[in-house]
């Protein structure tokens, strides 16, 4: 948050550092999360649209939390369990 000082008021300007989820869906240690992006269309003109990406959280051999984008066979009924809870998020809310 980047505050900038006039001579009468104090006014609070928020800054967005990149890009935050819309909404996430986490089935044990795979999410796949809803991403709200901005374009422009053939035309130029601005226009919304949606990506998922899908993770799956570990922690290594010194403990610390990692992600990554491969899977074990164990991992991808979570998977698609986490897909199919995103594609009717996007579904439902168009």
């Amino acid at each position: 948050m980047k505050k900038q000082k006039n001579e009468e008021t104090l006014v609070v300007v928020e800054e967005r550092v990149g890009n935050t989820p819309e909404k996430k869906f986490r089935a044990g240690s795979v999410s796949a999360t809803v991403w709200a992006n901005q374009g422009k269309n053939q035309a130029g003109d601005p226009t919304e649209y949606k990506t998922i990406s899908l993770e799956r959280n570990y922690t290594d051999k010194d403990g610390k939390w990692q992600s990554t984008n491969s899977f074990r066979i164990n991992d991808l009924p979570k998977a698609k369990l986490a897909l199919a809870k995103a594609y009717e998020f996007l579904v439902l809310s168009a």
